[in-house]
């Protein structure tokens, strides 16, 4: 017998499925005709995908700047997984990794380059930050917890130093069994274009849209020669939208010719969850389609494009044998003003409501969800 059923979940392209849980794990997918323990029969009208990843967020609750608290970010807003991407480094990552335990959320870290993580807005413009034993010893105490490195490479972050923490980061990278690399995009200097000739295969680059001089596109509105290099080297965009960095003029001239995003995420701290604009991942992921993506579209860059560019081998995908993570949301056409961080607003006519987070089975049922009394838990 399963330990639950969810019967008649409506997925990104329309169809229908049932979909069993077992010890934590997917255990059958299709018509299930075998009893459970319990079943929840969401009749076709909500929707049902893998567990939603939120590959950038702040949610170290000590960091001074960008903090907040993994829950609030997570199964509270029917996110199941968290990366928090580069709050802490070597020095702090022990006492993060402990704070998190005791989550519902599934939290995963980014390690900052920079010993102290975000203590202060340019972590990088001193080189003495960088340590290499620090990084290399931290990786191989928590392995399971550390994902890959993050390294912001913005004028306000580097000072003076250039693309000399990229170089470093790359030497990290190549140290530490090619661990994925996230790289913060920003004001010059230095110039993208000098960034993104560093960068390889399966390397991030975040906030794909920002609205800055130094973005992926040309004044003319082109893809910039660099960039269009980069991703031919397999070389990931994902969107970070934040306070300061996702421009709907941007996206939307960029998706348009095709260059869609990767990821999907959010870059949410407190501040912006609070007073915007990012309010959650839902809300961000309702902004791309205002400009020109599909449901499927924006399921796939928080579910199998999240788990594949981070390595998450048992999460991303609806499959035998995954991990029971599980995003249960609503989709209504509903009229919805969405800010970007320019100060632009576009008027929206879609908006994702998540009802449930499932983790390893476990169940967090969101406000928006008790409205709807499916769930009887």
């Amino acid at each position: 017998m399963y330990d639950f059923i969810i019967r008649h979940a409506r997925l990104a392209d329309g169809s229908l499925t049932d979909i069993a849980v077992e010890a934590g794990k997917i255990a059958a997918l299709g018509e299930v005709s075998e009893p459970a323990a319990r079943e929840y029969d969401l009749a076709g009208r909500f929707y049902l995908s893998a567990g939603w990843i939120d590959s950038h967020v702040h949610c170290y609750p000590k960091s001074p700047i960008y903090h907040d608290e993994a829950d609030a970010i997570g199964v509270a807003t029917g996110v199941t997984t968290v990366v928090d991407a580069g709050s802490t480094g070597a020095d702090d990552i022990d006492d993060f990794y402990q704070l998190t335990r005791s989550a519902s959320t599934q939290v995963y870290a980014l390690l900052n380059i920079a010993r102290t993580g975000i203590v202060t807005q340019n972590e990088l413009a001193d080189m003495s930050q960088i340590d290499r034993v620090g990084v290399r010893d931290a990786v191989q105490r928590l392995p399971g917890f550390i994902l890959g490195i993050k390294a912001r490479i913005s004028s306000s972050v580097v000072g003076k130093n250039g693309v000399r923490p990229l170089l470093e980061a790359k030497a990290i990278q190549q140290e530490n069994n090619e661990l994925p690399l996230m790289v913060h995009i920003g004001n010059n200097p230095p110039d993208l274009d000098e960034i993104a000739d560093l960068l390889g295969s399966g390397d991030i680059i975040t906030h794909c849209y920002n609205g800055k001089p130094n973005r992926i596109l040309t004044p003319a509105g082109e893809l910039r020669a660099s960039v269009h290099r980069a991703l031919q080297r397999g070389v990931r965009l994902d969107v970070g939208h934040g306070t300061a960095s996702f421009s709907f003029e941007v996206a939307r001239a960029a998706i348009a010719q095709g260059i869609l995003p990767h990821t999907i995420s959010s870059d949410i701290y407190c501040r912006n969850r609070l007073n915007g604009p990012v309010r959650s991942l839902a809300h961000v992921m309702s902004k791309f389609f205002s400009v020109g993506m599909t449901l499927a579209q924006i399921v796939d860059c928080v579910t199998i494009n999240a788990a594949q560019g981070l390595r998450l081998a048992q999460k991303g995908r609806l499959a035998v044998g995954y991990d029971a993570d599980l995003t249960i949301f609503d989709l209504r056409d509903s009229t919805v003003l969405f800010t970007d961080s320019e100060g632009e607003s576009v008027t929206g006519e879609k908006q994702l409501l998540p009802l449930a987070a499932i983790v390893g089975g476990q169940w967090r049922i969101t406000e928006e969800g008790k409205k709807h009394h499916v769930f009887d838990l």
